[in-house]
């Protein structure tokens, strides 16, 4: 039983000297963890600490997807006080300036850490009229016992500002100062008002396909739609879906040069596309329509 008791004591006190040994081991360990982690925390801290994650100039961001405004010029009304950290850039805010400020239709802004920088993706705008909106006064109608619009003269006018073919104002001044190599759209649109935007796609589409080339749009009178063509003016009536068969017609008229002295064309009336009709003009004034 002495053997016993002792072996039992011997092999207690061994067991308790592994299990020290054990925890010693455990506890070097998570010592080690702990110190190789602050190191490595220290370390990365210290790495970031030197890394330059400023935007310090204009060269530091990239322009694409522009095609007729100049990078110089879009870069130059980014709103970003130079130098800035790149962290601190915020690009919805950025994109939306662009939108609004510029002609440009849609802006991505893409931040870059390595190296720091930004990319700028641009869908732009493109102006297709100069349109002035019309001001009160412009809008009214002319009296039945006056003379077609089409013999008007100009309206009073506010500032003149560009349409691209959605109908988008573009601010004439911001147009030229980041285009100064571009010129301004052929086509002149007067007496235009707020409320003929969510018609102006449709129209300028119809007017931009029509083989007769036109070169003014006059909508001072609502009721009476007055287009500027190469066989002179021409009066639609009241801008409606019949405008398709119109242009049809007027298209079948383009010898009429051949015909009759143009000089002598007063306006062409096309208000009933199935009777068109020719006011002559001789030096005595307006004489009787003429059936085309």
């Amino acid at each position: 039983m002495a053997e016993i008791s002792s072996t039992s004591q011997s092999e207690l006190a061994s067991r308790r000297q592994q299990l020290r040994r054990q925890r010693r081991v455990r506890t070097l360990q998570s010592t080690w963890q702990m110190v190789a982690m602050a190191g490595i925390t220290g370390g990365l801290i210290w790495g970031l600490s030197q890394l330059d994650w400023m935007l310090r100039g204009p060269q530091q961001v990239a322009i694409e997807g522009n095609q007729v405004l100049s990078s110089e010029n879009i870069r130059s009304i980014l709103p970003i006080d130079y130098p800035q950290s790149i962290l601190l850039v915020q690009p919805q805010k950025i994109a939306h300036h662009l939108e609004t400020e510029a002609p440009i239709a849609t802006a991505t802004v893409v931040r870059h850490l390595f190296p720091p920088g930004l990319t700028v993706r641009i869908q732009e705008r493109y102006p297709v009229a100069v349109a002035y909106f019309a001001s009160p006064i412009a809008t009214m109608p002319a009296p039945s016992n006056q003379t077609s619009p089409a013999q008007q003269g100009q309206p009073s006018q506010q500032q003149a500002v560009l349409l691209d073919e959605e109908g988008a104002v573009i601010p004439f001044e911001v147009y030229v100062s980041l285009n100064s190599s571009q010129g301004l759209p052929d086509l002149k649109i007067i007496g235009m008002r707020e409320e003929y935007r969510s018609q102006w796609a449709n129209l300028y589409q119809q007017v931009s396909r029509s083989p007769v080339k036109i070169t003014e749009i006059d909508w001072r009178n609502p009721s009476n739609l007055v287009l500027h063509t190469e066989l002179g003016m021409v009066d639609f009536g009241a801008y409606s879906s019949r405008l398709a068969e119109q242009l049809q017609v007027l298209d079948q008229m383009r010898q009429l040069p051949e015909q009759v002295d143009l000089d002598q064309v007063a306006y062409i009336d096309l208000r009933n596309p199935k009777h068109p009709l020719i006011e002559m003009t001789d030096i005595e004034g307006i004489r009787p329509a003429v059936d085309e």
